[in-house]
């Protein structure tokens, strides 16, 4: 089960897990508590209950590069372009917009 942390702004914003069965996202309890949080995108608006899907959300599945940078990460990070959690997990710490992910590590669950 592999996990990241969201960020929206450089705040942190909820965790999406990879599960055998699919993906599930979900806001963390404080973010979604300030009255100043913003969702994460309009597909995954503010909300208490989970999102579940059975393939990677779309949102973040656009974050994922394409083309020439696609295919520099899969060269480089030994990545295959069918694992888009991996690619997910790897290649958006630093994304074009406001929303990052960032791996959880073993040690932080």
């Amino acid at each position: 089960m592999r996990q990241g942390r969201v960020y929206v702004e450089d705040r942190f914003a909820g965790i999406i897990t990879e599960k055998p069965e699919g993906y599930v996202f979900e806001y963390d309890k404080k973010y979604v508590a300030n009255d100043d949080a913003l969702p994460v995108s309009i597909t995954l608006p503010l909300q208490k209950e989970e999102f579940k899907n059975k393939t990677l959300f779309s949102f973040f599945d656009g974050l994922i590069p394409e083309g020439w940078l696609l295919n520099i990460a899969e060269r480089n990070w030994k990545l295959n372009r069918r694992d888009r959690m991996g690619l997910l997990l790897s290649c958006c710490r630093d994304c074009i917009g406001n929303v990052s992910v960032v791996p959880v590590e073993k040690e932080e669950k």
